[in-house]
């Protein structure tokens, strides 16, 4: 650390649109759209406009999960959003999402059609809408959704913080590589207690704080992001791991975590899902 020259910040801050390294040219100070592009919209009751990251993946985990529990209704059409190109600024997704950020989700099946942004949001618009993967009432639902509250407030550490700077900053730096890690084992170990003691996170049921959490803390126990098992030293989190596997054998996972994925193995890409038959193409 002593050859790195120290940063002194500015009286004002200001956008140098050259810094950035890999997502330089989607990473702006500004919010809104940058071109009119309009949403394509198929024939079922849910759109959903993503790409498979962790939080696109939570949502086609309980789209795939209330189908495989009968409710028909739950239909969805899934369309790519491809970020590195820029379309969640085009002006259709803007009005879907003002943030910018996949996945949205507009619901059609009412009279009017609703927006429905932030993936924990869309998760409880779903569960509610169906009744299904959230307790209705009582302990068991504050649980829930404390630790689906829990995901939204941590993750950040974990794909903005570690995983920016240990695999996508244009250079390594130990300090905040080093103080990423050490928050992203702390929140390691608050789930390994927690699944010491129960099969899923929130109890003994299968739940949307499962689903939220797994496409981040499980695949990152499982070695599944950035690369950094061994360095994390991943299977020190026995109970992690056990509850990750027990979650990766269900069906429904295997075939949420294919939808919007144009990355990895071909065979487990599928840029748009429009029917349960697009799985066996």
């Amino acid at each position: 650390m002593t050859d790195v020259p120290a940063y002194t910040p500015p009286e004002v801050w200001t956008w140098d649109q050259e810094s950035g390294g890999r997502f330089a040219s989607i990473n702006r100070p500004i919010a809104g759209a940058t071109h009119e592009k309009t949403l394509p919209v198929g024939k079922h009751p849910f759109q959903l406009y993503s790409l498979a990251t962790p939080n696109g993946v939570k949502v086609t985990m309980m789209f795939e999960e209330l189908l495989a529990a009968g409710h028909t209704g739950a239909e969805y059409d899934a369309w790519l959003i491809r970020i590195g190109d820029g379309d969640q600024f085009g002006s259709d997704f803007v009005a879907a999402n003002p943030n910018s950020k996949i996945p949205a989700l507009v619901d059609r099946s009412g009279p009017e059609p609703v927006r429905v942004f932030e993936s924990a949001s869309i998760l409880m618009h779903l569960a509610e809408k169906f009744g299904a993967f959230l307790p209705a009432s009582g302990p068991a639902r504050t649980e829930t959704i404390n630790w689906l509250m829990w995901q939204m407030g941590s993750a950040p550490y974990l794909g903005g913080g570690f995983g920016h700077f240990y695999a996508y900053a244009p250079e390594k730096w130990e300090y905040p590589i080093n103080r990423f890690a050490m928050e992203v084992k702390r929140q390691l170990d608050v789930l390994d207690r927690q699944l010491a003691e129960r099969k899923f996170i929130a109890g003994d049921d299968y739940t949307i704080a499962d689903m939220a959490i797994y496409p981040w803390y499980g695949q990152l126990a499982k070695g599944l992001l950035y690369s950094s098992g061994k360095f994390l030293s991943v299977d020190e989190y026995k109970h992690v791991n056990r509850w990750a596997d027990e979650i990766w054998a269900r069906p429904a996972t295997k075939r949420g975590r294919r939808v919007n994925r144009v990355v990895g193995d071909e065979a487990d890409q599928m840029p748009e899902r429009h029917d349960a038959s697009d799985f066996d193409k």
